[in-house]
């Protein structure tokens, strides 16, 4: 079929063509000085997007999957108990994940569609007055629902109860997209993947780790070797890896700093902001609901559409690839057939965005679903038209 095909899934996202000819550079010596200076610039660069001074860079090769193992592995021992927030998929898969290792997981346990509540998790915490919860587990975007918990709120309550468990957030689809401030929200380790935000392809585990994360390493009992961030720490200040690096991910991820440099942190969180309002009132243009409840924990990076009754979602994305090779994300976990979720994130522009919500819209009524052709094109172009400015490609 003619044209691109429409990646509207949340994540991996589409690979600027910036990115891609950085990318196609032919490799380096990963021992050499050249190689020493591209790792000290995505350090650096990386610093900068997870908003610390304070934090230690850990880069790996890998998978976010990887990246929950390491921040467990690195700061936790078998027996251990942790608090794990868990309002969707992923959630569940990061607590699984700790459980993997033998650490005792709690489960505060929250309805798909909601984001984590501070009150109860601070009810929670000043009950464990012997301070046996080693960590609480976050995802900072849950994926699976389009919901956005309220980090500093989770920090207020830890705070509130004087409580000191390592604070463990998953940033995978927030991160470089919506606003998180590793040091201000006085996050311990904060973990992501470079296929969302960052807008590369798979393939790095990359993680910011405080001073208190670094002095419970030092006690952790978990088995570690591939994932233990002692050695990554080490040669990465000489500007190396323990093993052989992801080095043409890193010539990429280079470029995807400098690109969000140029943009300006804000102005990449306002643009997202913006697409992702643009989006919510497309959906509710066409009589459709959202899963995520609260509209102040709406997700800027994907939204999860209810189906109407006696509609299956897989149905749909099914067809919408098929017919127009736009692929959307499927429901997972116990929303799965009955949700599908759109991705605005990354490198996404307005055009970006109408495109795929055309195709949306084409596929609801192929599947007979009763929606009015152009309704949610219309709700999203008066909204980016009333909104202050363009946003940047």
């Amino acid at each position: 079929m003619p044209g691109r095909p429409y990646l509207q899934i949340p994540g991996p996202t589409l690979v600027p063509e910036r990115i891609v000819r950085a990318m196609a550079q032919p490799i380096i010596d990963h021992r050499g000085p050249r190689f020493a200076a591209l790792v000290e610039a995505c350090l650096a660069g990386l610093k900068r997007v997870f908003q610390t001074r304070s934090g230690e860079i850990v880069l790996y090769p890998g998978s976010g999957t990887g990246a929950w193992e390491a921040a467990i592995v690195n700061t936790l021992s078998p027996g251990d108990r942790v608090l794990a927030c868990v309002n969707g998929h992923f959630s569940t898969g990061f607590a699984r994940t700790a459980e993997a290792y033998g650490v005792d997981v709690e489960r505060l346990e929250v309805p798909y569609g909601e984001g984590v509540p501070a009150d109860r998790l601070e009810s929670r915490l000043r009950q464990d007055a012997a301070h046996d919860l080693a960590a609480v587990l976050v995802v900072h975007n849950e994926t699976s629902t389009g919901v956005t918990s309220n980090v500093a709120a989770v920090r207020a309550a830890l705070d509130g109860a004087g409580h000191p468990a390592l604070l463990l957030v998953d940033t995978v689809s927030s991160l470089a997209s919506i606003d998180f401030r590793f040091d201000a929200w006085g996050v311990d380790v904060a973990l992501t993947g470079p296929q969302k935000g960052l807008m590369l392809p798979p393939g790095l585990a990359i993680l910011a780790v405080s001073a208190r994360a670094l002095a419970a390493s030092e006690k952790a009992r978990c088995p570690r070797a591939y994932w233990d961030w002692r050695p990554v720490l080490e040669r990465n200040r000489r500007g190396e890896f323990p093993y052989t690096p992801a080095t043409v991910l890193l010539f990429g991820l280079a470029e995807a700093l400098q690109m969000l440099e140029e943009e300006g942190l804000e102005n990449v969180f306002r643009r997202h902001a913006r697409l992702a309002e643009a989006c919510r009132r497309a959906v509710r243009g066409l009589g459709l609901e959202i899963l995520s409840r609260n509209p102040a924990e709406h997700s800027n990076t994907l939204t999860a559409v209810v189906m109407p009754e006696g509609f299956d979602s897989d149905e749909l994305i099914r067809r919408a690839y098929a017919t127009l090779q736009l692929s959307l994300g499927v429901g997972l976990g116990a929303v799965k057939g009955r949700v599908f979720r759109i991705g605005h994130l990354g490198s996404l522009n307005e055009l970006d965005l109408l495109g795929g919500l055309a195709g949306v819209e084409l596929a609801l009524r192929d599947l007979g679903v009763p929606v009015r052709l152009g309704a949610g094109l219309a709700a999203a172009e008066a909204y980016l038209l009333a909104s202050s400015g363009p946003a940047s490609p």
